[in-house]
């Protein structure tokens, strides 16, 4: 039989409490908080299946969980992740029907929640208790049982202070004189005690375990008096008595000061300015913001050399050794930070159009017949595209052309170009043996699929807190009016542009501010180019050697255009002779990405 008895919830270890019916033969460990301990080895070499979870309620209100193993041979680990308990067998498989979540609220038990599932070859048992609690673990055979109850506390107890750490003790007086209780608490501690002679008066009093520092600090409070440790000397005595004795220690350190003798002190300073620290020194600067405070003495002073950056400190040892102090940890060398900028524009495009050209001539007219068709005994009609091609056809009006007829389409629906690309034909003519009759068809199509890809990468180097600004791309010319009625030359800037100012956190990650800016070259109108912009301004937290996508854009079109002959363009088949139709779809899509290094001091230097 194994038995594991763990601590509370709390960081402080509970009373153990062994549960009911527990055998006294058992080996015994001891959990902390979020430390894995093993509760037994796997000796199973196949996965075997758990037989059955049941929860249960002790006594005085305990939570138990019990577990029915395939055999004594299952490995168990135990583990506390927070305010749970975490249970793990290992090499086990759970039944489909006990993969779920226990909700035990009702029982009344510190546990409310437990939780079982598969996951990979162990089974996980999550118990989610409540409230003040501690946890014993322990199986007999093929069972398995881990209860949770309510951690017990001592009312009578005197509940220890924070930073009391002293050996306990009890004391019972009435009426006891503070000099013969110091005195008590002195043998106690082994302490040498040096009491004042006006440290009087008498004190009842009854602590029971509590540590002896907080009982001497009971008894300070309630008498008005004050303590201060050297080595192992306590001096008790009123607190204004201390408060004036130290006045005197203060005002006598500060006579021996305003009479000690001067020393002048160089300081060779390698990243920090000489002239900085001066005023800091003085109290002429602020540094990092609030009111100026003077660290030199009344009698110091200090000069600064800007050529050889040394500083020449002129006061009392005591400050030149604070001031050496200080400027040790000031004058250092700033981290650095490499700040990579990627803008990604992809591009996808497709277009298709379809037109179709129909036309009819008759040239028998031109060539001395009658043109036309006959519609009865002595009518006749000619069909062409346009009113001038019907005059054209009878004679009514002179061939624009010369010897042929151009204006003969009555379908002109070809297909339309885009992106710059015109649109590929075949055409083919219909005509009698002797040419004078002709039905002529054009059949237009386009189709266009483009793809693009453009990545910039701009990178800049910086101080941490120091803004960069690396940026590159062209200047437009426009003109513009002046107040005088005249025009001036001005320009427009269509660059990119990558600004940040980045702040290393004690942690080692990156606070970025940043601002980029992606412009292009657009359209021309009448007052000069017009400029396409992508622009992004944020603050965003990244990890060190992290990249983080810091905005992106995502745009999509489609257009469908269909150009027709009324009733004629929708007939059957047919209909795509006296139609034409045009298809666009566009996307696109802006990504820009931001990856944050910190500069190490020898990569600086290479």
């Amino acid at each position: 039989m194994l038995i594991l008895d763990s601590g509370s919830n709390q960081a402080q270890a509970a009373a153990p409490a062994a549960p009911a019916a527990t055998p006294p033969a058992a080996a015994k460990a001891v959990a902390k908080p979020d430390d894995t301990v093993r509760f037994a080895e796997n000796k199973n070499v196949n996965p075997l299946a758990l037989k059955d979870i049941d929860f249960r309620r002790g006594q005085d209100g305990a939570g138990r969980v019990v577990v029915e193993l395939p055999n004594n041979q299952v490995g168990v680990d135990i583990k506390q992740q927070g305010q749970s308990l975490v249970v793990e067998f290992m090499r086990a498989t759970l039944p489909e029907r006990l993969r779920r979540r226990f909700d035990v609220m009702d029982f009344g038990t510190p546990v409310q929640v437990v939780s079982a599932n598969q996951v990979g070859d162990r089974v996980k048992l999550v118990v989610e208790p409540r409230g003040d609690w501690e946890h014993s673990a322990y199986q007999s055979d093929n069972q398995f049982v881990l209860e949770v109850r309510p951690r017990k506390v001592d009312p009578n107890k005197l509940t220890q202070g924070p930073g009391y750490s002293g050996e306990k003790l009890s004391l019972n007086f009435q009426n006891i004189e503070v000099r013969a209780l110091l005195q008590v608490i002195a043998d106690f501690t082994n302490f040498n005690v040096v009491t004042s002679d006006t440290v009087t008066g008498n004190v009842t009093l009854r602590l029971k375990d509590v540590p002896w520092d907080q009982a001497l600090d009971i008894i300070m409070q309630a008498k008005g008096l004050g303590v201060r440790k050297s080595g192992n000397v306590l001096w008790i005595a009123p607190k204004d008595e201390i408060n004036a004795k130290e006045k005197i220690d203060l005002e006598a350190k500060a006579q021996v000061a305003a009479l000690e003798p001067l020393r002048t002190q160089a300081f060779q300073l390698n990243y920090t300015k000489a002239e900085e620290i001066a005023k800091g020194l003085t109290g002429t600067s602020t540094g990092g913001g609030g009111t100026a405070t003077r660290i030199l003495s009344p009698r110091g002073s200090v000069i600064f050399e800007t050529r050889t950056n040394q500083l020449f400190v002129n006061d009392i040892p005591s400050k030149l050794e604070e001031i050496q102090g200080m400027i040790a940890k000031i004058d250092i060398p700033v981290r650095q930070v490499l700040i990579e900028a990627r803008i990604v524009e992809a591009s996808d495009t497709f277009g298709r159009s379809l037109g179709v050209r129909l036309g009819a001539l008759d040239m028998r007219g031109l060539r001395g017949g009658t043109p036309g068709f006959g519609i009865g005994s002595d009518n006749r009609v000619a069909i062409t595209g346009t009113y001038q091609g019907v005059g054209e056809q009878t004679l009514q009006a002179a061939a624009t052309s010369g010897s042929y007829v151009p204006n003969t389409y009555f379908v002109n629906l070809p297909s339309t170009g885009f992106n710059g690309y015109s649109a590929s034909s075949v055409a083919l003519s219909l005509f009698g043996a002797n040419s004078n009759r002709f039905l002529n068809l054009e059949l237009s199509a386009l189709e266009a699929d483009g793809k693009g890809k453009i990545v910039s990468s701009p990178r800049v180097i910086t101080a941490d807190q120091v803004k960069a600004l690396i940026e590159q791309g062209t200047e437009l010319p426009y003109q513009v009016a002046t107040s005088s009625g005249a025009t001036a030359l001005a320009f427009r800037k269509a660059n990119l542009k990558l600004e940040v100012t980045p702040q290393i956190t004690p942690e080692g990650n990156i606070i970025l501010d940043v601002d980029v800016n992606k412009d292009s070259v657009g359209q021309v109108t009448n007052a000069g180019y017009a400029i396409d912009t992508k622009h992004v301004r944020t603050q965003v937290l990244v990890e060190n050697g992290g990249t983080v996508v810091i905005g992106g854009i995502f745009l999509q079109s489609e257009n469908s255009t269909e150009t027709k002959v009324p009733f004629l363009g929708d007939l059957p088949v047919l209909g795509h002779l006296f139609k034409s139709n045009v298809r666009n779809a566009q996307r696109s899509e802006l990504l820009i990405f931001l990856t944050p290094k910190v500069v190490t001091e020898k990569a600086a230097l290479r």
